[in-house]
C-alpha cells in the first residue's frame, strides 16, 4: 500500500491512503489519524489500512479524492529519529581519493551514520531556505526506511522485518560548514539542515520484484534545474542493505516505532549512470583535472527527486528550489 500525509493546518498532518497509480487518495481518520499513530500500533493498524487500499486500487470507494502531492506534508512531518547511513561506500572512498586521504579498511565492514535533525522535515515541494550559498549548499538523493518497534542487538536477518516503509529523501547538506565541524570531532549538526522526503511512502510490496534482498533495484533519477544530473542503480553497489544499517543502529539501544533511516548517497562504481549529489560530480573533477567546476547550488536552482517503475512514479518526486532565507 501507498500512504501521505497531507497538510491539514497541524504539525503532524492527516494520513490518507493513496491509489497506486498516485491518482486518488482516501482518508482513514476513521482507523487512525496521523502516521506516527499506525506505526506504534502497525500489526493492528496496517491490516487495516491494507483493506482500505485495495478497495481504492479497486475502485470501490465513492469518497475518494484526486490525490495532489503538492498538497503533501513528508510522509513523518517530524519523527523521533532520523538516522542516515553511507551504504554506497564507493562514494565515500571517491570523496577521500580526491583529497588524496585513505581509506580505513574498517569502512567496508562497520556503516558510517549520523544521526540528524528529525524535528522539522520539509515538505516534498517546500523550497529550501539558506540564509548563505557561501555554505556550499547541495543535494544528496537517497533511499529511506521507516521501522517499526526494534529491539536492542536485533540480527540482520530479524531486522528486515521491522522494515515497513520506504520513500525518497533530499539529505541537504553544505559542504563548506562539514569540514569544521569534522574537524571537531563531534560529527555533523550545522552542515545537516533539514531533509525532505518524498510525497508517499511505500510497503516493501509494492515494489514487487524490485525489492530483495533489502535493497531497491531501480534507478534513483536526479534533475538539476530540469537536466537530469544522475541515475545510479539504487541496487547496484550498495555495500550495507537496509537490514544491516537497522541492525547497526540497534546494536546499543532500541529504535522506536517511527524511526526514519537513510541509504546515504545513491552511487556507482559506473559512472556513466551519473552522481547523486554535486560533491560527488566535483570530486570526479578534482580527480580528472585538479579542480571542481561544477559548482553547489545557488539561489532559483531547482532539484527534482524521482524513481519510477514500469513508466510509472513509485514515491511522487521530490522538488525543490534553493531560496534565500529572510528570518521573520
Amino acid at each position: 500500500m501507498k500512504l501521505a500525509t497531507l497538510h491539514n493546518g497541524s504539525r503532524d498532518g492527516q494520513l490518507v491512503v493513496v491509489s497506486r497509480d498516485l491518482s486518488q487518495a482516501v482518508s482513514v481518520a476513521n482507523i487512525v489519524t496521523t502516521l506516527q499513530q499506525a506505526l506504534d500500533d502497525w500489526s493492528n493498524i496496517a491490516p487495516k489500512l491494507e483493506q482500505v487500499s485495495q478497495q481504492l486500487n479497486g475502485g470501490e470507494l465513492s469518497e475518494a479524492m484526486p490525490f495532489t502531492e503538492h498538497g503533501c506534508l513528508s510522509p513523518l512531518p517530524r519523527a523521533y529519529q532520523w538516522a542516515d547511513g553511507s551504504a554506497y561506500v564507493n562514494h565515500v572512498e571517491l570523496v577521500r581519493k580526491a583529497r588524496g586521504a585513505e581509506m580505513p579498511a574498517s569502512f567496508w565492514t562497520d556503516p558510517l551514520m549520523y544521526q540528524g535533525g528529525s524535528d522539522t522535515f520539509l515538505a516534498p515541494k517546500q523550497d529550501i531556505e539558506m540564509a548563505s550559498t557561501e555554505w556550499g549548499v547541495d543535494f544528496e538523493s537517497e533511499i529511506a526506511i521507516i521501522t517499526d518497534d526494534v529491539a536492542m542487538g536485533v540480527s540482520d536477518a530479524d531486522a528486515a522485518d521491522h522494515i515497513k516503509l520506504l520513500m525518497l529523501v533530499n539529505d541537504v547538506s553544505l559542504r563548506n560548514l562539514i569540514p569544521g565541524e569534522l574537524a571537531k570531532g563531534f560529527g555533523f549538526y550545522q552542515s545537516k539542515p533539514s531533509s525532505a522526503f518524498s510525497p508517499v511512502a511505500v510497503t516493501p510490496d509494492e515494489l514487487g520484484e524490485h525489492w530483495r534482498d533489502g535493497k531497491v533495484h531501480l534507478p534513483l533519477m536526479t534533475h538539476l534545474n530540469d537536466r537530469l544530473f544522475g541515475q545510479p542503480n539504487a541496487g547496484v553497489d550498495m555495500t550495507f542493505n537496509f537490514p544491516t544499517l537497522v541492525a547497526h543502529a540497534a546494536k546499543t539501544r532500541p529504535l522506536g516505532a517511527g524511526c526514519v533511516i537513510g541509504s546515504g548517497t545513491v552511487s556507482n562504481y559506473d559512472r556513466s549512470a551519473g552522481s547523486s549529489c554535486l560533491a560527488e560530480q566535483r570530486m570526479l573533477e578534482i580527480i580528472a583535472d585538479g579542480k571542481p567546476s561544477t559548482p553547489f547550488m545557488q539561489y532559483g536552482d531547482s532539484v527534482k527527486i524521482e524513481m519510477v517503475a514500469d513508466g510509472q512514479s513509485i514515491f511522487g518526486s521530490i522538488e525543490q528550489k534553493l531560496v534565500g532565507y529572510m528570518e521573520g
